[in-house]
């Protein structure tokens, strides 16, 4: 810990009451009410005694949750803002206590103590990994990538360009129309760490080789997996993706041709979608006999819920043109236009003063909320229980076999 930190210090916390902070009372009565319940009451006063101690961490710390006494005094509805401050009330080593009152615009609406223990992160993160790994087969919400702050060592299906502050990625399976398989999962996640680690790189184009972006997930490999494999694989794909939102760079996906499935999710994972004319788009996974095991809530986010049914139940194909009416993608161009176009952009990035870029593109992301990054497990059960089934049998045969499959 840094010095500094005594009895008296304070930290304060807003919070605009919205749908998930609430409650409904009385649902079955003739008259109801939805009011900020006591759980997020509690989450509030949290936050403020986080924010008293965020300035007297080290880098390597943070501050956990230990004891918590709170009184509800008061109701507040729905969209008002509410404010918790925190007071420093007594210091013993790595445990401090707090008294905390929470206000809305009108009046004191809480009150309570709280205890918070200094910890060391890696510690934390070692010990929840092993829990972890004993645990709901093993899944783990997308967190910060570990940095790599070394050189990139070669990829085997991914092939990196460094052109100063701009890297060019591209996927390097032209035969296998750029599918997705275990190493390209493995490559794109030593990538991810490798840029955690370079700040320095400020953008990122990522392209396809030879006609497509990404044809999707390897249907030839899902179809040899074991489910236990294909869950993990399934949350790891879902984790790197997500990690780009996080990452300090801005993405751009040159999608050179058909972006399908996985191919769909990379690019729409990315920051800025440039297409060209010929390329085409679609969420083909029903066709196989599955749904698509990760990234429903961000397509729906993006395009919203009647063209993320129509794409995902119909599993139909669309053109760069009609992705960018749908809001899918930001700019269509020749076929020869897209890297250029691509860099353009990123040039045009580059002008804008870093930190203010970075931080505006956290901010843009997080209003989704926390709730939208972890819909993949939502999405991954679903998969992988359709996976089990005769229809996804039929799905990866008549895949194998270049027919049409004869679903129950």
């Amino acid at each position: 810990m840094k010095e500094g930190l005594k009895v008296g210090t304070t930290g304060t916390f807003d919070l605009t009451v919205g749908g998930s902070e609430v409650i409904h009372l009385g649902v079955s009565q003739p008259v109801s009410a939805m009011v900020f319940c006591t759980p997020s009451m509690i989450n509030l006063m949290e936050h403020a005694a986080r924010e008293a101690l965020r300035p007297f961490l080290d880098d390597s710390e943070e501050s956990v949750g230990a004891n918590v006494v709170v009184e509800h005094l008061a109701a507040t509805p729905i969209n008002a803002v509410v404010r918790a401050e925190a007071r420093v009330t007594a210091i013993e080593g790595r445990l401090v206590d707090f008294e905390i009152a929470a206000f809305d615009q009108l009046e004191q609406i809480g009150r309570g103590t709280h205890r918070r223990a200094i910890i060391q992160v890696e510690r934390l993160v070692a010990k929840l990994t092993e829990k972890t790994s004993k645990l709901n087969g093993g899944i783990v919400v997308p967190s910060l990538v570990q940095a790599n702050r070394a050189e990139l060592s070669p990829l085997k299906t991914l092939t990196v360009e460094r052109d100063g502050p701009i890297a060019t990625v591209t996927l390097s399976r032209a035969a296998k129309l750029n599918a997705v398989d275990r190493q390209m999962t493995s490559d794109f996640e030593q990538l991810n760490a490798w840029l955690a680690g370079h700040p320095e790189i400020r953008i990122v184009i990522l392209t396809g080789s030879g006609e497509a972006f990404c044809a999707g997930d390897d249907v030839r490999e899902v179809g040899t997996l074991e489910l236990a494999e294909a869950t993990k694989l399934s949350h790891r794909q879902a984790s790197l993706y997500l990690a780009w939102e996080r990452l300090p760079q801005i993405f751009i996906a040159a999608v050179n041709g058909v972006a399908f499935g996985a191919g769909c999710v990379c690019a729409y994972s990315c920051d800025f979608r440039i297409a060209a004319h010929s390329a085409r788009f679609a969420m083909p996974e029903v066709k196989l006999g599955w749904p698509p095991g990760y990234g429903l809530a961000q397509l729906t986010a993006l395009i919203g819920k009647a063209r993320a049914l129509e794409l995902c139940l119909t599993g139909k194909q669309i053109t760069a043109q009609q992705a960018q009416q749908y809001g899918l993608v930001h700019d269509v161009v020749p076929q020869s236009r897209v890297i250029p176009a691509a860099r353009e952009l990123a040039l045009q990035l580059l002008k804008q003063p870093t930190e203010a870029l970075r931080l505006t593109k956290q901010l843009l992301h997080a209003d989704e909320g926390t709730q939208a990054k972890q819909a993949y497990l939502a999405d991954t059960a679903a998969y992988i229980h359709c996976l089990g089934q005769k229809d996804a049998q039929e799905g990866i045969a008549a895949f194998n076999e270049k027919r049409h499959p004869k679903f129950q």
